[in-house]
């Protein structure tokens, strides 16, 4: 294995990377000009000309991608832009193997000597196959990273704040209702109270297929929330099924007006507000 103080292999491979920087890109990407070959391009420039100036340095090759800044984001950077054009990881670690065999035909252009080329080969082989195994973390890291915030934005997509009235507001609710989606419900309809000053919010739960103790739990745990903005809730779309499984869990939901349509809870919401638009008594 290679040294990592072998200074005249550092140096020429130093060298060789500054001379030969824009062929290299260009060789890397290959011969089209479409934004693609463009793009891999600018991608190598930045990757060669940041390993360029470590390899200057004073860093041990086999620290070099994990602590110089400069490489690990180059090298950060392209596999996260990878990720996000939606590249599998094999394509990604491909173009690390490609920018190998770029680098070694560079060498065997500038280094008479075998040995040396032997020894710059060694030193390619330690910079980039780290290199790979960052790309690969990256990307995987990126890749879970973009599936949580494509998750939480369904989540706010699923759960919309609908203005009904003045001072009424609606949460149609569709599917399953756990933890995640009742925070995500609990901050959109709380923020929306606050900028519309609503008096009432209807929590319509038609879409909901079974109520269960936890799901009954989360709704009582949002009603609370709209009570503490000082205002009165309403939950609707509870069926007759629905209503035999929550008695029969023994679940009180007797403090909570509840209706069975949405109609019947925008009507109740009228009452509520009352002439002055502020809440009222329910009647009926």
């Amino acid at each position: 294995m290679l040294g990592t103080d072998d200074s005249q292999v550092r140096n020429v491979l130093a060298r060789v990377l500054e001379e030969d920087r824009t062929a290299l890109a260009h060789d890397w990407a290959g011969p089209d000009a479409g934004d693609g070959a463009r793009e891999l391009r600018r991608e190598a420039a930045e990757l060669l000309e940041a390993l360029r100036r470590a390899l200057g340095g004073t860093l041990p090759v086999s620290r070099i991608v994990e602590q110089d800044p400069a490489v690990r984001d180059a090298l950060t950077s392209l596999s996260e832009r990878r990720a996000r054009a939606g590249a599998q990881p094999s394509a990604t670690a491909m173009a690390i193997l490609a920018l190998k065999r770029t680098m070694l035909g560079a060498i065997e252009r500038h280094a008479d000597d075998s040995a040396l080329r032997y020894r710059a080969a060694l030193l390619v082989n330690e910079l980039l196959d780290s290199a790979g195994v960052l790309t690969f973390e990256v990307y995987s890291a990126g890749r879970e990273r973009i599936i949580r915030e494509q998750h939480n934005q369904m989540l706010e997509l699923s759960t919309p704040v609908v203005r009904l009235w003045r001072h009424v507001l609606a949460v149609p609710l569709i599917g399953t209702l756990d933890s995640a989606r009742t925070q995500v419900v609990m901050n959109n309809l709380l923020e929306s109270i606050q900028a519309n000053e609503a008096r009432v919010a209807i929590i319509d739960i038609t879409g909901v297929p079974t109520v269960d103790t936890a799901v009954a739990h989360h709704l009582l745990q949002t009603v609370s929330a709209v009570r503490l903005m000082g205002a009165e809730c309403v939950i609707s779309g509870i069926r007759p099924s629905i209503a035999q499984t929550i008695t029969q869990l023994g679940i009180d939901l007797s403090h909570i007006v509840t209706r069975g349509s949405l109609a019947d809870a925008l009507a109740t919401a009228m009452q509520l507000l009352g002439d002055s638009g502020r809440p009222g008594p329910v009647t009926g």
